[in-house]
């Protein structure tokens, strides 16, 4: 018997309210940016810091890395098409990753340029104009707490919506645009903090070291996020697992029909922002008739979809749970079999 098969129109979350927050998250990040990223440009050329410098850099790929999340937001909200059956949410992780890439290539690389090249004595800071620097610090200071504040507003609602702790909710995320901005401008105010303090002893020691020192912090301070988002991103492009509280009530679901005497195997992956895909093979009892099973493969899909807002499209296929073929491939992948009434994930 063919695979029966469920699903809503793709893409049909993409256009409410979370993809209307992460615009306005994104868009405020830029704002903020592209207007730090001039007064930072123009006080590196006044300061000659190369902790301002590498400051300009880190504004300039933020401002670059917004236009990448905002096109990334648009193209994955495309609809699903024949070329494309499950739609394009994975667009979006390779935009999103692209981000990790810019602010390593733009920004780190550029600030380990400038720290050795002011520790090694190729670079000279000038000591004029540090007042210009640090008003400049203090208006970047406050406009990145503005969009720091809007990325922390939306991804301390999602991870209330979605019942967990803020840190577990970053690492499990399939939305990662928004958290994209947050880690950015949380980088952006530390680098911030740090530069001041190269600039400030800079000039109160004379020495360019401390300057120096400050952009290769800065550096590694952006190194440390493009590898988080980097891990983010990639395990989405992977196809990770969806959350494990669903797998986990969607094999109870599946374990609790009348219909099934065995879940031989569920399979599940999140392919977009707020899209899973489950696949299931079940032992149906023997007595049920070809059409009590399409039924049951058409309910149980429904109530799937019902229970779970993320669940898009549902595949369940009626197996033996006997078939040495497939005990291999579920013990492979789990370790064990699995049973209609376990809920371990």
């Amino acid at each position: 018997m063919a695979a029966q098969s469920g699903g809503r129109t793709a893409g049909r979350r993409d256009g409410g309210g979370p993809q209307d927050e992460s615009l306005l998250t994104v868009a405020l990040a830029f704002a903020a940016n592209l207007g730090i990223a001039i007064a930072k440009v123009v006080a590196a050329l006044i300061t000659g810091s190369a902790s301002m410098a590498a400051e300009a850099a880190h504004s300039i790929a933020d401002t670059f890395n917004e236009v990448l999340l905002l096109v990334g937001l648009r193209r994955s909200g495309r609809p699903a098409d024949r070329r494309h059956p499950l739609g394009h949410g994975k667009e979006r992780y390779i935009w999103t990753l692209l981000v990790a890439v810019a602010i390593f290539g733009m920004g780190a690389l550029f600030s380990y340029y400038q720290g050795i090249e002011t520790l090694t004595g190729h670079r000279r800071a000038a000591e004029t104009g540090a007042i210009v620097g640090y008003l400049v610090l203090a208006v970047a200071f406050v406009l990145e707490a503005v969009s720091w504040q809007q990325a922390v507003r939306q991804v301390r609602a999602a991870a209330r919506a979605e019942d967990l702790p803020l840190r577990a909710y970053i690492r499990r995320t399939d939305e990662p645009t928004s958290v994209s901005v947050l880690l950015e401008d949380s980088a952006a105010l530390v680098g911030l903090v740090i530069a001041f303090g190269g600039l400030g002893l800079h000039q109160l020691t004379g020495s360019a070291i401390w300057d120096g020192v400050g952009s290769l912090l800065i550096g590694v301070l952006l190194t440390a996020v493009a590898l988080l988002l980097g891990r983010i991103n990639l395990n989405l492009l992977t196809g990770s697992q969806a959350d494990p509280r669903i797998v986990a009530d969607v094999r109870a679901r599946l374990g609790r029909a009348d219909e099934v005497e065995w879940v031989v195997d569920i399979v599940t992956v999140t392919f977009g922002a707020d899209r899973v895909l489950v696949c299931a093979r079940l032992d149906f009892r023997d007595s049920l008739t070809a059409a009590e099973v399409e039924r049951a493969c058409v309910r149980m899909a429904r109530e799937l979809r019902d229970a779970h807002k993320e669940i898009d499209e549902v595949f369940l296929e009626p197996v033996p749970r006997d078939d040495p073929e497939l005990r291999e491939r579920v013990i492979a992948r789990y370790g064990r079999t699995l049973r209609p009434r376990d809920s371990e994930t």
